[in-house]
């Protein structure tokens, strides 16, 4: 049975190797291998969703399976070492909450990881009072997010890590 718990910073080590896996096998299908080398360098996992208490673990018997979040700061993705990141927070009345950095361990794609990970970032959004929800989804993201009610606002590449990288702009109201 998948269970989740909020992230920690003890937990940052098993992570790493849970998003370098994610990056390197479910990208595959999409990407060169240039791209996916690429895609290390603008993704990744932003430690202020940590600090700020909205990252999120899955758990399948003890052993994290997925990992993602959603964020009530400006900046859309990224990890720590992304150039353009801002800290400002977001105005839940005119802004979109951010759905940031999820991610499958390859041994556990399919099993409903990202369904619930995207389950729970709503949640907390609707909490605080957010109407909308957006994120910058990958190629390999992308029928997830479909399926589960986002739609494509805007493609666009991002070559910051040397080569573009397809990336797709997606939001969804939150009722």
């Amino acid at each position: 049975m998948l269970e989740h718990r909020n992230a920690t910073r003890a937990d940052l080590g098993i992570l790493a190797a849970l998003i370098d896996a994610a990056i390197s096998e479910l990208q595959r299908p999409f990407l060169t291998e240039a791209q996916i080398e690429s895609s290390r360098q603008i993704m990744g996992l932003d430690t202020q969703l940590i600090d700020d208490g909205t990252y999120f673990v899955i758990l399948l018997d003890s052993t994290i399976a997925g990992c993602g979040g959603w964020s009530r700061r400006a900046t859309l993705y990224g990890s720590d070492a992304t150039t353009g990141r801002d800290a400002a927070l977001l105005d839940p009345v005119y802004d979109p909450a951010r759905v940031r950095a999820m991610y499958t361990h390859p041994a556990y794609a399919r099993r409903g990881v990202g369904r619930i990970i995207l389950a729970l970032c709503e949640q907390a959004a609707r909490n605080e009072g957010f109407k909308r929800a957006e994120l910058m989804g990958t190629m390999a993201g992308e029928p997830l997010y479909r399926a589960c009610g986002y739609i494509p606002v805007e493609r666009l590449v991002d070559g910051r890590g040397g080569v573009t990288v397809p990336l797709l702009r997606m939001t969804k109201r939150l009722m």
